[in-house]
Order: C-alpha cells, then structure tokens, then sequence
C-alpha cells in the first residue's frame, strides 16, 4: 500500500474503499470483504446512508481503529455552521466511532453560500481534536479559493470526478500549488466507456493487467488518492492488486490524452441539490 501525507502531517493510504450508493447491510459485507483484502481507507458519507453498516464493519472486522483510516461527509442540506456540528455529532454516532479520520464538505451548493460557515464549523472539529484532517468534496477553483481566503485550515484534499475522460489538469494544478491533494471518485468512470477504450485495453494486455487496474495504476502515478467501489468480492480484491506494476511515461500520456472534461456526475458550479 502506498501512503501518502497530507499537509498537516497526517498519513492517508492512496487507494482506499468507496461505498456510494451502497445499502446499509450490503455496506457491512463490502467494508468486511475490503478490509480482508487489505484495504485500511473506507470512504463513506451521510447521504449514502450506510454509516451504520460502515460502523459494524469497522467494529467487527478484527482490525485496530488506530490502522483504519474513516472519511465521512457533511450533506448539502446539513450545511451551516451549528447544522454541520450537530450533522456531525450524528455521523459519528452512527459510525460508532470517538472521532473520524477526515470529514469532507460534500458540494459547496454555490446557490445556498454556507460552505465558507460549513469549513469553519469543521474547522472547530479539527481543533477540538474530533477528526484529524479536513477537507472538501466537488470544489472548483473558485470555491477553493474562498476557503483558502477566508478560513485558517488548508483542506488536506478535495475529492472530486476524476477519471480518464475528466483528467482535471487546471484543478490538479491548482491543488498541487496549494498543497491539497486530489481525491478521485469514480476512478473508473461508473464502469463506463473508459474501460473499452482501445488505448486502455491495449495497455492492460501489455502488462497483462485489466483495464480497471490500468486505470486505476494512471490515477496512482499522478499522485492522486483514490476510491474505486464495488460489492463483488473478485473486484474488491482486483482493485486493490496494482502495486505490482507500473506504466510507462509514454503509456500516462497515451491516457492522458483521452482526456474530454466529460463528467458522468453533476458539475460543482450548478448542483444546489439539498
């Protein structure tokens, strides 16, 4: 497992476990399974409504809270300054956890303007000693640039859309500058057109690895932390096997160039959703 540090000094694995959309009971069994293979990073979120299940994985798998690594998330309609900590306070409760490891803004919600009073509510809870990093979820440069502007706390990263065909060159830039990393949620585009592109395809048969691994290689080679889902044990396990080879200069740049800013989830700039 690579682990890379965030810019308070926290350690953070590089490829973790995403639960999007996935029920409570089936969560608990996905979480057991990622963490057998030997995933410690486990992403979740109040929206996803899984943290419960999350919780009983985490509780019962036999691994130390200490080597685990919990990311949960504030929801749009929980935003505001008492609204986040009170969000908070039932996340963790549900979790069954004493504190997370980083706690995410999940979409600044432009339309609404709570999110630069949301950083600071998590900013409490990183002072108060009840998470160890935060940071945020879907910003664009222009969100980003507020927080940096008008709170004390860098966010430690930012997870957005990122995938071959959303390669996010100006907002990696931005990141780097600023010493936030960026996060990817679909990694392998919803299990979309990417994985059967020829490039990909190709590549995968010269290291003799699938297209989701090659996938998977690219967002680790560009430095990016990433949390690929799945409930199917064979992926899990799949996922996690792609620290044994590495792609070429020359194969990062032939993915690169797929690139076309097509998302498969909203834009950051218009999603108001509550």
């Amino acid at each position: 497992m690579n682990i890379v540090t965030l810019n308070n000094g926290v350690q953070m694995p590089q490829l973790g476990f995403g639960v999007f959309k996935v029920e409570n009971e089936q969560a608990e069994l996905a979480v057991k399974e990622a963490i057998n293979v030997g995933y410690r990073s486990i992403d979740t979120a109040t929206i996803y409504q899984n943290e419960e299940g999350v919780g009983k994985a985490i509780k019962e798998c036999g691994v130390p809270r200490d080597q685990l690594f919990i990311t949960t998330k504030v929801w749009n309609g929980d935003q505001g300054y008492e609204n986040t900590l009170r969000a908070f306070d039932l996340s963790l409760q549900k979790l069954g956890l004493d504190y997370v490891d980083l706690y995410l803004i999940h979409w600044p919600t432009p339309q609404y303007d709570q999110y630069v009073e949301t950083y600071k509510a998590l900013e409490k809870l990183y002072k108060d000693g009840r998470v160890r990093a935060i940071g945020v979820s879907n910003f664009a440069i222009e969100h980003l640039q507020r927080i940096l502007d008008e709170c004390e706390v860098i966010p430690v990263l930012n997870q957005v859309e990122c995938h071959p065909l959303l390669t996010q060159k100006e907002l990696k830039a931005f990141c780097e500058e600023n010493d936030i990393y960026i996060e990817s949620w679909s990694p392998l585009q919803r299990g979309g057109e990417v994985l059967q592109l020829e490039e990909i395809t190709k590549i995968a048969n010269t290291h003799q690895k699938s297209p989701a691994q090659v996938i998977l290689r690219w967002h680790l080679q560009h430095n990016f932390i990433v949390i690929p889902k799945s409930v199917t044990p064979s992926r899990i396990k799949e996922n996690f096997e792609v620290f044994d080879f590495e792609l070429t200069n020359e194969e990062m740049k032939q993915i690169d160039q797929l690139n076309k800013n097509e998302r498969c989830g909203s834009d950051p700039k218009t999603n108001n959703k509550r």
